[in-house]
This record gives C-alpha cells, sequence and structure tokens, in this order.
C-alpha cells in the first residue's frame, strides 16, 4: 500500500534532496509538494485548483514558508478534523528553542533540524524516511 507523503517547503534545492533521500530504498511511497503554506491547506482542503481533498498519510513541514508560514500550517491541521490525525514532521532550519516549543505545543509529531552538510541532511532524510514509514504505525495504514 503506497505512503502519501506531502512536502510543503519552499526551497527548491531541499525539495529536490527531500524527494531523492524518499525514493531511496523499498518502501513504496508518492509525494507531493506544495511550495507554501496556502498551497498546502487548498490541496488538503481540496480548494481550487484541487479537484477534491488531497489522501495524505504523513505531512513534512518546513517553518518557514511563503504566505502561510508552517507554524500557521500546523496550527490549522491540528484544529481540523479531518486533518488533524495526519502525522506532521517539522523539517526546518530553526534551532529556536522558542520554535521547538510552539511546535510541539502545537501538537507536532516531530522535530528536526535541518543539518547543513549534504551527507549529514540526506542522512536526517533516511532516518526519518526508515522510522516513519517502516517503524511507526500510520493511520489508517497496515504493516507492509
Amino acid at each position: 500500500m503506497a505512503i502519501e507523503i506531502l512536502l510543503i517547503e519552499d526551497n527548491p534545492a531541499d525539495v529536490r534532496l527531500i524527494s531523492e533521500a524518499l525514493g531511496q530504498g523499498k518502501t513504496i511511497n508518492h509525494l507531493s509538494v506544495a511550495k507554501d503554506g496556502a498551497e498546502a491547506l487548498d490541496l488538503l482542503r481540496g480548494l481550487p485548483p484541487h479537484p477534491q481533498p488531497a489522501r495524505i498519510d504523513l505531512i513534512v513541514l518546513d517553518l518557514n514558508l511563503p504566505r502561510k508560514n508552517g507554524r500557521e500550517v500546523l496550527a490549522k491541521l491540528k484544529r481540523h478534523p479531518r486533518l488533524k490525525h495526519i502525522p506532521v514532521i517539522v523539517f526546518t532550519s530553526s534551532e529556536a528553542e522558542e520554535d521547538i516549543r510552539e511546535a510541539y505545543s502545537a501538537h507536532a509529531n516531530c522535530y528536526v533540524i535541518k543539518p547543513v552538510g549534504l551527507e549529514q541532511f540526506m542522512r536526517a532524510i533516511r532516518s526519518m524516511k526508515d522510522f516513519w514509514l517502516t517503524v511507526a504505525r500510520l493511520p489508517g495504514k497496515g504493516r507492509a
């Protein structure tokens, strides 16, 4: 059963690296990308130009986004009756204790600081993938 992942990230280089890291391995998944918070919420709710709400199993969310930032997106997701169960991994460059505390207070499932080096960045993504797609059980998804 395919895992539907939504990546909410405005940096094209990060999108490319994350997409590459998530594509490696045996886990079958499909990656959708939203370049800002407003686009992500429209996609999840099925607002134009999206004909229907996206069915997403896992969200990877940057905090520093245009239009609607990651904090706003997380708050809206976790208040929405149909979306609040979707696990959200905050994957951001912010090391600020306030951001970490706020993300967990808003019910983020995980907070990961983006490593600076390429090898460490890829290792972080692969570690998240290994945990969330092979160890953890996502809502509505059985074990492979």
